[in-house]
């Protein structure tokens, strides 16, 4: 079966499984069989992900890794819940990495919970091994456009990326990299990325939540951060000590 042939067998499965969530929702299904057509759907939408990434659509099979993986925890199934997050996240490493860190992490949160700290920290080093990779690729992009007239503006985005990145594994690494962007790209110095990072680096030295969240307000405020930013920006106010916060309450 060539790989056109594998994704329509794909999204068929996908579909059926679409078709037995809806029907254990029904009042009969939910008394007489409910949970037998949710264990139907897991294997469905298990067996769709494995064709969609003999396809190498990794994409659909991160994202049909993480539907049998919601099914799983509906079910109380926690491990096999953990194993699919953790396929979700080898799928998507390969065409999103903060998808992937999104399904790791849930897997990382299900260990844990389960006291299996060996497995999580595993995950966490292969979540530190994609921050890596994409550090690499951004710190490239943004050493490759400072220097056309045409792309240089973008440069600063890209070094501002790269410095969160760093900021992931610790604040040190993330002064010595705002050093080195400032050194080789000096219009970086002047822009409000740079600014931004200069005021969370002192705000995480001061272990000082308060004055994080109202950096990132005030940049927000004039330009609207992403997805990936936010992510990221979150991630690293919760290293701060004691700061008891939600996941929404960064801005």
């Amino acid at each position: 079966m060539d790989n056109a042939g594998k994704e329509r067998e794909a999204v068929q499965l996908m579909a059926e499984a679409e078709k037995r969530v809806k029907a254990s929702h029904s009042f009969l299904r939910g008394l007489f069989g409910g949970n037998t057509r949710i264990e139907e759907a897991c294997e469905m939408y298990t067996r769709a992900a494995n064709m969609f990434k003999m396809a190498k659509n990794w994409s659909a099979s991160g994202n049909a890794f993480c539907q049998a993986a919601k099914l799983h925890m509906q079910l109380q199934s926690k491990h096999d819940s953990a194993t699919s997050f953790v396929d979700a996240g080898n799928a998507y490493k390969k065409a999103d990495p903060q998808e992937a860190i999104n399904c790791l992490n849930a897997a990382i949160d299900i260990y844990t919970d389960m006291g299996r700290f060996t497995i999580a920290a595993k995950h966490h080093i292969t979540i530190a091994e994609i921050y890596e990779t994409e550090l690499v690729d951004i710190e490239k992009v943004g050493t490759n456009t400072m220097d056309n007239p045409l792309l240089k503006y973008s440069a600063k985005d890209y070094f501002f990326k790269a410095a969160l990145c760093h900021f992931i594994v610790d604040e040190l690494n993330a002064k010595l990299a705002l050093e080195k962007y400032e050194e080789m790209f000096p219009a970086f110095t002047d822009s409000r990325e740079c600014k931004l990072l200069k005021k969370l680096l002192e705000a995480h030295e001061e272990q000082n939540s308060e004055a994080y969240t109202e950096a990132v307000k005030e940049f927000d405020s004039i330009s609207r951060l992403d997805q990936w930013l936010t992510t990221m920006l979150l991630r690293i106010k919760k290293s701060i000590q004691g700061d008891g916060e939600g996941d929404g309450d960064l801005k």
